[in-house]
């Protein structure tokens, strides 16, 4: 945890990759803060291609690797966590795939790790996009919280 953090948010942040070009911890923080958990405990694990594409197998059921994959603490268990617990969870980033997605959607690195952290961020906070007025409600809080952040709107120019 960076100094200048909140006392109730704790974040770990793993890198088991190849770390030329990734973000610091910093800058994780910085966008994970800009999504406003409250109190929080949360590891963001930033792997390679082969680690995601496991993850993705075996989590999801997807035999590729994904840009990010969110594991939120205590979900899909029978019962439900307690009140008052911080929110909780793992961010899992693939360096090579959000690499490559910026490069072939002409979007700047940082904004886009920025973007996944935040679209991760909020589905540890309950958001989904399964629906599409629940992808509606998500996509707007993206280009929110992208924007205050300084960031261009990473929906720009989908159809």
């Amino acid at each position: 945890m960076t100094n200048d953090m909140p006392s109730e948010f704790d974040l770990s942040v793993q890198y088991v990759c190849n770390v030329e070009g990734v973000p610091s911890e910093a800058d994780f923080a910085g966008w994970l803060l800009a999504v406003e958990p409250g109190p929080a405990e949360i590891t963001v694990r930033v792997v390679d291609e082969e680690e995601g594409r496991e993850l993705n197998r075996d989590y999801r059921g997807k035999d590729y690797a994904t840009n990010v994959l969110t594991f939120a603490y205590g979900e899909g268990e029978d019962m439900p966590l307690p009140e008052g617990l911080p929110l909780m969870g793992d961010l899992v980033l693939c360096r090579q795939v959000i690499e490559r997605e910026a490069a072939e959607q002409g979007k700047a690195l940082a904004a886009h790790y920025a973007h996944l952290c935040v679209h991760g961020m909020l589905h540890l906070q309950g958001f989904d996009h399964l629906e599409s007025d629940e992808a509606e409600e998500m996509e707007a809080r993206e280009r929110e919280i992208m924007t205050a952040l300084g960031y261009p709107d990473p929906y720009a120019g989908e159809d």
